[in-house]
């Protein structure tokens, strides 16, 4: 009844108004050119081109003298000059429900996963929302346990942050999501695979996400092969459903793989509709959107849950200073770096522990956590330093007391930071760990009294 009810309602919703009706008089490429509706669309309005193999959803996209130009949803085979232009009825609101957990959509909110349709809750939400008002907004809160070793001692998540996790190609970013997805400690998790590979979205879905994450989480799916739109609608959907649910007053964990594949949709948006390529290509349209969309996730207002965020970032190049992740390091309450020399190890996690930081600390750690942090990153750090003298045998065990300490930390603390991806410790067990290496290794934890600077 309640599913009859939902249809009748978007039924209704779709089918009422008047239809305003222009024409296309050109298309080039991707970007398709309509007469007659200069004054009724707008820019990010929708309209439906009724070609000869069928409907095409469409978005504006440019407005000028000429015309209105608009990409597709989908493609442009069988439209041709003449073909009738509607403005679309059904808008671009989604209407999530909690039903919606555990189901896996598309970027426009329709189901993929052969399970049914959806039952649409009451409340329309904006794909691409503002920002909730910096004033309004709580701080952010406590520490959450991740499961991952490396997360919850040296770069902690706290309730409302935003982390980037920033890494080449083949890198492990999935697998680090799936044990996020699985193990943190949230109500619920909203995943947006953006631009994913085909063949790779069931792999994530039934062996890393498994059922047990799914059960939890939502899934918005936007393959490779997509029109640009749709890349781009995936990650304002996956995060108008976490807003949805942070209204709910649940605490929500926000996946998004990955902003780059954003940007690089958005860069195709822009020069479609004409704007002028500035940084790498990169249209200033670009700049704009990455922070609408990444200062939409964080901590809730009034009594409303949080929205904690991690995004991946495709370093190009395994350049960390190319435009799109120069940008989003700038925005993010923090950032983990992937290291592909480290994968190549068979360390996984691949966590470049010098390259990485969370902005939550110190103050997400008590004074024994942070202490023991700090004497394994300076023990970590001081045989980063040394490594290549100590492999090739230059450097003489008893010269230095704390790098001869550093040296028996290095391997115990590799074992330490491998975790696999079954695999889960709770915080107190990773710290109690870590402190038990550093006593064998004879490094001793100095923890500061309150009011020491």
């Amino acid at each position: 009844m309640k599913t009859a009810f939902s249809e009748l309602s978007t039924l209704a919703r779709t089918s009422e108004g008047a239809r305003i009706a222009g024409e296309v008089s050109a298309i080039v490429g991707l970007t398709l050119t309509v007469v007659g509706l200069n004054r009724a669309l707008g820019i990010g309005q929708r309209c439906t081109i009724h070609g000869k193999n069928g409907p095409v959803l469409a978005e504006v996209v440019a407005v000028d003298g000429g015309g209105t130009r608009v990409l597709p949803f989908g493609t442009w085979t069988g439209v041709t000059i003449g073909d009738r232009v509607e403005i679309s009825t059904g808008g671009e609101n989604i209407r999530p429900d909690l039903s919606w957990i555990g189901r896996v959509l598309n970027a426009l909110g329709q189901p993929i996963d052969g399970q049914g349709s959806l039952h649409e809750g009451p409340t329309p939400c904006p794909p691409r929302n503002t920002p909730p008002n910096a004033y309004a907004r709580r701080r952010v809160g406590d520490r959450i346990d991740t499961g991952v070793r490396v997360f919850d001692v040296f770069t902690p998540l706290c309730r409302g942050q935003r982390m980037g996790i920033f890494a080449g190609s083949g890198v492990g970013k999935s697998s680090l999501l799936s044990m996020m997805a699985r193990r943190a400690e949230a109500d619920v998790i909203v995943v947006g695979l953006v631009g994913e590979r085909g063949r790779e979205v069931q792999d994530f879905i039934q062996k890393d996400l498994g059922p047990e994450g799914l059960d939890r989480s939502v899934v918005v799916v936007s393959t490779g092969d997509e029109p640009p739109l749709m890349r781009r609608q995936a990650a304002w959907t996956a995060t108008a459903c976490a807003e949805y649910f942070r209204d709910q007053g649940l605490q929500v964990l926000l996946l998004i793989d990955s902003v780059t594949r954003f940007a690089m949709a958005q860069r195709e948006i822009g020069l479609a509709g004409g704007e002028p390529p500035t940084t790498k290509g990169y249209p200033p349209t670009v700049f704009a959107e990455l922070p609408q969309l990444l200062e939409r996730a964080g901590p809730g207002t009034g009594e409303k849950g949080d929205i904690t965020a991690l995004y991946t970032v495709l370093v190009d190049g395994d350049d960390l200073n190319e435009p799109i992740s120069d940008t989003v390091r700038g925005i993010m309450d923090g950032h983990v770096v992937l290291d592909r020399n480290i994968a190549e190890q068979g360390r996984f996690p691949a966590v470049n522990l010098q390259r990485s930081i969370s902005r939550m600390l110190p103050d997400c750690h008590n004074s024994g956590e942070y202490a023991v942090l700090k004497a394994a990153r300076r023990a970590l750090a001081r045989y980063a330093d040394m490594e290549e003298l100590i492999r090739i045998g230059a450097y003489r065990e008893g010269t230095d007391a704390e790098i001869d300490a550093a040296i028996r930390f290095a391997k115990p603390a590799e074992r330490f930071l491998t975790q696999a991806k079954k695999e889960s410790t709770t915080s107190e067990q990773a710290f109690a760990r870590l402190f038990e290496l550093l006593g064998h290794a004879g490094i001793e934890v100095e923890v500061e009294k309150e009011g020491d600077a």
